[in-house]
């Protein structure tokens, strides 16, 4: 169960890395945009913002696969582990907070799965929050400076 523990924690330090910097990149990215107009800039948020939450459901697919081959911390179900595309889909369900219940954890790789479920939330609310900013900046009547979407 320590295993399990141990890498919950990586797994929310890694993931909550990979959001900060894909926004991170959006504030360095923007600004220099000048020949995109305004209202596409909000695509190019959505497009950095939905990579930044694939890259982090492949992160815990890796996880899940890593911990039932290699620690033997449990498994998917119907042997799903052994396939990183199963293990891919039940992170994306899992992350999304969706939960087909079609695959499901067994042992105790299920506190990762809550775990994720609860990271996603939180990773999802984060990004919803950014893109509000940026249609607020972006799509308003009124003219704000890039500069005044950082967050520093």
């Amino acid at each position: 169960m320590t295993i399990i523990i141990l890498a919950s924690a990586l797994m929310l330090l890694l993931t909550a890395t990979t959001h900060y910097e894909a926004l991170s990149l959006l504030n360095a990215l923007l600004p220099g945009l000048t020949t995109v107009p305004r209202r596409l800039k909000v695509l190019v948020v959505l497009v950095v913002v939905f990579a930044a939450h694939v890259a982090e459901m492949l992160l815990y697919a890796l996880a899940y696969r890593g911990l039932s081959q290699v620690a033997g911390a449990g498994t998917l179900s119907a042997g799903a582990a052994h396939s990183f595309v199963s293990c891919l889909y039940f992170s994306a369900e899992t992350f999304t907070s969706l939960g087909f219940g079609d695959v499901t954890p067994t042992g105790p790789v299920r506190l990762l799965a809550g775990m994720e479920a609860l990271n996603g939330l939180l990773l999802v609310g984060w990004s919803a929050s950014y893109i509000h900013l940026a249609m607020d900046r972006f799509w308003g009547d009124r003219r704000v400076p890039v500069e005044t979407l950082r967050v520093d």
